[in-house]
């Protein structure tokens, strides 16, 4: 993307704060496309792919996974960022890293280890992020982690949705007192898009929601019956999944647009002036924003709360939280290269960075060689 292109308040590579640690580099690649492509080649970025959004990885193959969600909330950021004249690159980098501190089971896992990590500074999965990459990931000669800008590590730890509380104390080195860019601050809304629409599509095929429930949720049910209008052969699954796609645009262009409309009257001309607002400049509309809010509602109470996820969330609490108590009463069946790690980073912790790192898959399968008794070791 072209510098000249950018709006006058949008984040720019060189005037980054920069990097922890000084490294040379083998070519002229622009500082937040760095980033983004050391977040696609690190480990933690590949293990998404097994990671669950709603649904447990060995449910079927069709349904999100943290990866599919990150690559969606991607697509759906770097629209938002063309139209507002945004850093396309510093953007993208936040969509695929915002979720790279997710556990296995969604966010299960996060209050289990939550839980068992109260007496050892808890669990938020902002702050594992900025953790792995900060400190996790091992790939360079010099330094662990991936020596990320500033302004990525802190659009992480300011990453904030209904899910997202990563705590004061986590930002004392990102002034805490400041807006992120704007970049970070589409982010959150970008997610939320993706999240409540390929929920719908995933609840639908798995029939823990149908159409005749989302009748009641008006955002919903005027999309899909403009669409049955303007393609009236259309069958059920095609409506359905334009209905989707539309959803998707008219969020995004009620975002813009709101989001112009706040930039205009709190008149930001420049990234200084972004970062000393009391509050965020991204933002839907207030009738968007309050038929969005009846479409969450609508999910939690049909979707996330199905007995069927229910089951698994159950299940996967137990999972987790036998796995963690085996470890921490016999740390020996951990990895050596991560017990060497307990001197210097607490038991606990490095149980719980262990833990969380585990695909859903991968938890199953420890789980069963620990405590089925057939099962090979």
């Amino acid at each position: 993307m072209r510098q000249f292109s950018l709006a006058s308040y949008a984040a720019r590579s060189e005037t980054s704060r920069g990097r922890v640690y000084a490294e040379p580099y083998k070519d002229k690649r622009l500082a937040f496309e760095r980033d983004r492509d050391r977040i696609i080649h690190c480990a933690a970025f590949r293990r998404l792919e097994y990671k669950t959004q709603v649904f447990v990885n060995h449910e079927g193959d069709y349904y999100r996974t943290r990866l599919t969600h990150s690559l969606e909330v991607a697509q759906i950021a770097r629209g938002i960022a063309r139209a507002l004249h945004l850093n396309q690159d510093l953007v993208e980098t936040l969509a695929l890293a915002h979720d790279l501190g997710h556990t296995p089971f969604g966010h299960t896992g996060e209050e289990v280890l939550n839980r068992l990590m109260r007496d050892h500074g808890g669990f938020e999965h902002n702050r594992q992020s900025l953790r792995i990459v900060d400190l996790l990931e091992e790939r360079y000669p010099n330094f662990n982690g991936l020596n990320l800008s500033w302004e990525v590590r802190e659009g992480i730890i300011k990453h904030s949705s209904d899910y997202d509380h990563a705590g004061s104390e986590s930002m004392t080195a990102f002034e805490p007192g400041q807006r992120a860019t704007l970049e970070a601050q589409i982010i959150d809304l970008a997610d939320e898009i993706a999240y409540n629409n390929h929920d719908i599509d995933d609840g639908l095929k798995a029939g823990y929601i149908s159409l005749k429930d989302l009748a009641e949720v008006e955002l919903w049910q005027t999309t899909f019956r403009r669409m049955g209008e303007k393609y009236p052969a259309i069958d059920e699954k095609r409506q359905v999944l334009q209905t989707i796609s539309y959803l998707i645009r008219d969020l995004i262009q009620d975002l813009v647009d709101s989001t112009n409309e706040n930039l205009r009257c709190a008149q930001i001309e420049t990234l200084e002036d972004l970062r000393n607002q009391p509050t965020n400049m991204a933002s839907f509309s207030q009738r968007m924003q309050a038929q969005n809010q009846a479409l969450k509602k609508f999910l939690y109470h049909h979707l996330y709360r199905h007995h069927k996820v229910e089951l698994m969330r159950v299940k996967a609490e137990r999972f987790l939280t036998q796995l963690f108590e085996s470890y921490l009463k016999n740390p020996s069946l951990l990895p050596r290269d991560l017990q060497a790690r307990f001197d210097q980073q607490g038991t606990e912790r490095v149980i719980c960075d262990y833990i969380a790192s585990m695909t859903d898959r991968y938890a199953q399968d420890e789980y069963k060689r620990l405590f089925e008794p057939f099962e090979r070791a």
